[in-house]
This record gives C-alpha cells, structure tokens and sequence, in this order.
C-alpha cells in the first residue's frame, strides 16, 4: 500500500459569496483571525505527512503561490528592524513542496481534481478544500491517513448533516459499520431531502486512489452541469475498498459568510493573547 504524500486543493474558484472583497483578492487569502484559509489547510496537510501541495489555480490566484514563497524585501527590512521572522515560518515550504495548474475553466470539482493528474501520477492522494476548515487535535487529515493506513483503498470525510440540508452535499449511501469507519455503498449527488438514502454527508478531505483519474478522462456532467467528484468516487464504489470515517473535529463552512465569521470568534476565544478581550466584548453584547 503506497503512501500518501501528495494533497490536491482545489483553488480556483471565483469567491462570489464574499463579493466585493474577492474582487481582486483570492478568497483562500481570507484571514481566520491571523492566518488565511490556505495557511491552515497546508498545516493540515503537512501534520499527516504530506510532502506535495498541488494547488488548481484560476487566472487572479498568483497571490496563493507568492504567499508561500520568500518575501526577500519584507524579510529585509524586518531583520534590519531587528523583528522576529518567526510569523513568517509556516509559511516556507521545502523546495518543490508546491506545484500549480491552471483549471481554465470552472467546470466542476471533479474536472478540478483531474488538472492535476500529471502531479498524482500512480499514487494514491489527498484533497483538501480550503473552505472546510476542520479543527481536532490530530488534524483531520492525520485521521484519515490514520484510517487509510488500517483499511487502504479510498477514504473521505463524513458529518451528518440536518436532511433538509442534504441537497447541498454529496450523501452517502451506508453499510457496515466500524467504530468510526462506515463503509461506502453509494453515493449521491445533492440529493433532495426526500430522496436522500442517509443523512451521512461528504466534507472537504478526500483521500483516493489514482485510478480515479481513469474514471475523470470520460467525465459525464451531473448536478449543476458540473464535472462531480462525487460521481467519479461513485463509479468506483465496488472495485475498491470505500470508506467514510466521522472524524473527531469540528468543521466551520468558512465558503458562507455566517460560517466565516463563526469561524473567527471561535478561534479567536481559543487564544490566550486575544481570547479575553473578544470574550469581554461578547458578553458586553447581551
């Protein structure tokens, strides 16, 4: 069983939702108190080993490949300064950790996914959407390389959702059960709450086989006229092991801008240097 070293985010979308503040300005770049999305996606990663990020750009992006580069003028002048770089250190990655690819046109996840089938060649590889921010201790990802170490094959990242919100999800059609690990016997598209057949739903992580990328040459479009990734995983339900696992985080939709906003008074509360100070102004609030 071949590890998993490589992760593959899906970065090109145009961030209408936050308009007009992704206007000139990539939504991945939008700050979780002091961090941008990216950033925390790329922790996520790098904690379960990944030692690839292959980042789906879109024209405007160029700022998610500079921010992870050296800021030879900055960095000058806060040395000359005598300020710490340590800010700045998460946010170097080793020569050749960072690979991009143009997706020229926004047809889907799964289209997305399969720009970068030059950078998975034969392994096996993560997916990583920014906008799911996942918080746990291990990150979300080290629990499913956890998971994937034990049973191999295909695992993604499951929560149940209320049924009148099934039709904004991939839904999973479940079988047996193991401990955290349910067995994946189908999958669904966006399905109506009445149609549904569970309310066990796919979130933004992802780990697959290559042979995924066989599946994404013939792509068929599904819900929304889309390329689905969803519908690709689906057509692979039998010739592999299929698995969703319930992880142990808690998940902030930080591509809505009531979860974005959540997303930042929850972990600023976290913090020692800030928390009281924003913990102090919410109770002057009631």
């Amino acid at each position: 069983m071949k590890p998993v070293r490589k992760a593959v985010f899906p970065v090109a979308g145009l961030g209408t939702r936050f308009l007009p503040a992704t206007k000139a300005f990539a939504k991945e770049m939008l700050p979780i108190v002091d961090r941008p999305l990216i950033q925390y996606a790329v922790d996520e990663a790098r904690e379960a080993g990944i030692e690839q990020m292959i980042f789906v750009t879109g024209r405007g992006k160029s700022a998610l490949d500079d921010y992870f580069d050296i800021a030879y003028e900055l960095e000058t002048t806060m040395r000359a300064r005598g300020k710490s770089l340590e800010p700045l250190a998460a946010t170097r990655l080793p020569p050749g950790a960072l690979a991009s690819v143009r997706q020229q046109e926004p047809l889907g996840l799964g289209h997305a996914v399969w720009c970068a089938r030059d950078f998975v060649g034969d392994e096996p590889f993560a997916v990583i959407l920014p906008d799911d921010l996942m918080v746990g201790t291990p990150g979300c990802l080290r629990q499913m390389v956890d998971a994937y170490e034990r049973v191999g094959g295909n695992i993604i990242c499951v929560q149940e959702v209320p049924r009148e919100k099934t039709a904004s999800y991939g839904i999973v059609t479940p079988g047996a059960l193991d401990g955290a690990l349910t067995e994946v016997r189908g999958l669904v598209e966006k399905p109506r709450p009445e149609e549904a057949p569970s309310t066990l739903a796919v979130v933004g992580r992802y780990i697959l086989q290559p042979e995924i990328m066989r599946v994404l040459d013939n792509p068929t479009t599904g819900a929304g006229g889309e390329i689905q990734l969803t519908d690709a995983m689906a057509a692979m339900i039998g010739t592999q092991p299929f698995h969703g696992l319930t992880v142990d985080a808690v998940r902030y939709d930080c591509g809505d801008k009531a979860g974005f906003i959540t997303a930042n008074i929850a972990l600023a509360l976290a913090r020692d240097d800030i928390g009281p100070s924003v913990r102090a102004f919410l109770a002057d609030l009631d």
